[in-house]
């Protein structure tokens, strides 16, 4: 069991926990987000993403089975890159959750 660290507002936070000013502007992020809907992801992108798991079924980072269709280049809002099949790569649920979202983190300004 790791210690309790501090947070940069000086709260002390348990291992594994977020500081409440990080929850806080999480939700207020997510709050500001469109919905999934609202960012394409519809039933036209539920049937082709089927499609290509089923064409591509093993994750690009590890042996296990892909669950999520992945955009390589982040697309944000351009539909011609969403579209784009040589722009998404399998992968499965924890490296999308865990590489993908830090890269992502990491390349935020």
């Amino acid at each position: 069991m790791r210690p309790p660290r501090r947070c940069a507002c000086g709260y002390k936070v348990a291992s594994g926990s977020r500081c409440p000013c990080q929850q806080r502007r999480q939700a207020e992020a997510d709050a500001r987000r469109p919905s999934a809907r609202d960012r394409g992801y519809d039933s036209r992108w539920d049937a082709e993403r089927a499609a290509y798991l089923k064409a591509y079924p093993k994750c690009a980072r590890c042996p296990a089975t892909a669950t999520v269709v992945d955009h390589i280049i982040p697309h944000k809002g351009d539909r011609n890159l969403f579209w784009s099949r040589s722009n998404w790569q399998p992968l499965c649920r924890t490296c999308h959750d865990r590489w993908k979202r830090s890269l992502e983190r990491r390349a935020a300004p």
